[in-house]
């Protein structure tokens, strides 16, 4: 009975978060073709980018705080902390996402996935300390990020227009939809933490993420917003292809752990 309820619980985040994709898009398009959306600097204009005047007011928000806050304190991090303290924090929140890798790798008809995010959260969870040691990574089973966006991208829902979200950045409409599902589902191990160690955990988990970002941004180059635009959207497509696409941003392990970031 659990599970039936389970599976229908799932099942609804499912068909709500398809109407939710559906509606915005189809009203984000209507809203782009009656208003005047257009750029005043016609050469950075993009198609796909059609809230730019939007779009760039969160990005400046983002980048202030991220510039005289953040990234301070993530250098700071990265001063005192060993690497294997890194790696093992990271590895840890790694782990906690492996529930959703695995219920996403199901809902993309992907067996092999789902069994290798099952046995990676077995295996690291008993065998690495809680997910602190990538033990399933060295036994040849490699991490594979998996979510609801990629899985309406699998099933053929279009991105929508992007969006730049306040404090957590580059998305569009089917990302942002399918992060809000991923939040709510019950396989989101973050949602059994409570307060305050959820506060705690999750702004080491920020700072941490932040940390491993600064290696690679020395890549970027011209107009920061346009470069980093460009470099979300090549990467959700790339991750929704699994890999059957051309894309210039994943030729390095410095651009990969950047746009993992995204």
């Amino acid at each position: 009975m659990l599970n039936v309820g389970k599976r229908l619980s799932i099942s609804s985040l499912i068909i709500r978060a398809m109407m939710v994709v559906l509606l915005s898009a189809s009203t984000a398009n209507a809203w782009a073709a009656s208003s005047d959306t257009g750029y005043q600097d016609s050469s950075n204009y993009d198609a796909r980018d059609p809230w730019q005047p939007f779009n760039r007011k969160v990005f400046a928000f983002n980048d202030f705080l991220d510039r005289w806050f953040l990234k301070p304190v993530a250098r700071g991090y990265r001063a005192i902390m060993p690497r294997f303290l890194d790696d093992g924090v990271t590895n840890f929140f790694s782990n906690l996402g492996e529930p959703i890798n695995l219920v996403n790798s199901l809902f993309q008809l992907k067996p092999d996935a789902a069994m290798t995010a099952t046995g990676r959260f077995l295996f690291n969870t008993t065998f690495g300390l809680g997910g602190f040691f990538d033990v399933a990574g060295r036994m040849g089973l490699p991490a594979h990020d998996e979510d609801f966006g990629q899985t309406l991208g699998y099933w053929g829902v279009g991105t929508g227009p992007y969006l730049v979200l306040p404090f957590l950045g580059p998305s569009d409409v089917r990302d942002a939809s399918g992060m809000t599902v991923d939040y709510f589902s019950p396989e989101n191990l973050w949602s059994y933490i409570h307060a305050p160690d959820w506060y705690y955990l999750r702004g080491l988990d920020v700072v941490d993420t932040r940390a491993d970002l600064i290696p690679a941004e020395g890549l970027i180059e011209g107009d920061r917003y346009t470069f980093l635009r460009n470099a979300y959207l090549q990467r959700r497509q790339f991750l929704v292809k699994d890999g059957k696409v051309d894309d210039p941003f994943t030729s390095g392990d410095d651009s990969d752990v950047m746009l993992k970031g995204f």
